[in-house]
């Protein structure tokens, strides 16, 4: 074939379709009808002699061939936005470009009142939307531009460029005067009690968790307290007024636990746990690592909430 007959629209076509699997997805995410993406696609079938995809379920799956393209497809449109981009200017008092980041409801609120301060001083007219995703959605969310960022404890999101922001710990929160709060640290200091007379006195505990949170859910599974969950709930921010006013105990970040904690009535406590350490990273795409507006970003978090070692 000879790159003359090629419509650099058709890469944008093929690349939509193969990041999501789906005709109908890519044209709305190209501002495109569906009859005008399938002819589309029948152009590009006729062109590189493949049928490119080939329908699967509710959408459809790439042929070999369209795997092999993807790749260098990708490259290629990404040195054209890089180039398109390198003259721009990004002023952040001009612009009014709205912000789209994944956060879990315990994110948005650790981090979202400093980013709308910031944003408020140095970009008045720009959008924040908080857009939170399945997990295994957020790396193709990233490089088709439905998401600008993804914050959180992410570690199914692998093909991404990220950065680590935070350090954290699982910990429980339990409310003041809790007995076990009392037992607990009655036993902790003394030099030779056990592992187990310790871990003793937390199975007695009753806990609450968040259905979404597997991290937390798992640490019970493998503590085997799984047979004393009392309740589930959908978000985090509904615990610490269930757990002040009840014998439940909660597994949560630490960071966020203390936010709780200093306004009164409840308890920390910090056990030994499996998998009680975590990383809080920011995650973007490499396709728009050179956008002026998304270096911007980035930087500004970073300034905000960057505390890992360098």
């Amino acid at each position: 074939m000879n790159i003359k007959d090629l419509d650099l629209n058709l890469l944008r076509l093929f690349d939509a379709v193969w990041r999501t699997r789906s005709v109908s997805l890519a044209a709305q995410q190209l501002g495109m009808s569906q009859p005008a993406a399938s002819q589309g696609l029948g152009r590009l079938r006729t062109v590189l002699g493949d049928a490119l995809f080939e329908r699967h379920g509710a959408g459809v799956r790439p042929t070999p061939r369209a795997d092999r393209l993807a790749q260098s497809v990708q490259l290629a449109l990404g040195t054209i936005e890089e180039a398109l981009n390198a003259s721009q200017v990004f002023d952040p008092q001009r612009s009014g470009r709205v912000l789209r980041v994944h956060l879990s409801d315990i994110g948005e609120a650790r981090f979202l009142p400093e980013l709308v301060l910031a944003l408020q001083r140095q970009a008045p007219g720009m959008r924040l939307e908080a857009v939170p995703m399945p997990h295994d959605k957020i790396g193709a969310a990233l490089d088709n531009g439905q998401l600008d960022l993804a914050i959180g404890f992410l570690p199914e999101v692998t093909d991404t460029l990220q950065q680590p922001l935070l350090s954290d710990r699982y910990v429980l929160l339990l409310r003041k005067g809790h007995p076990m709060v009392e037992r607990w640290r009655r036993l902790k200091p003394v030099p030779d009690a056990s592992p187990e007379a310790l871990q003793a006195v937390l199975a007695e505990l009753e806990f609450a968790a968040v259905r979404t949170h597997a991290d937390t859910l798992r640490i019970l599974e493998l503590m085997r307290w799984q047979h004393r969950l009392r309740l589930t709930v959908s978000h985090f921010l509904s615990l610490p007024a269930i757990v002040r006013s009840s014998d439940l105990a909660v597994l949560m970040p630490r960071n966020f636990a203390l936010s709780f904690a200093v306004q009164g009535s409840l308890d920390i406590i910090e056990p030994e746990l499996p998998l009680r350490e975590f990383v809080v990273s920011m995650h973007w795409s490499q396709r728009f690592a050179k956008d002026p507006c998304s270096q911007w970003f980035r930087a500004t978090v970073s300034r905000l909430f960057d505390s890992s070692p360098s």
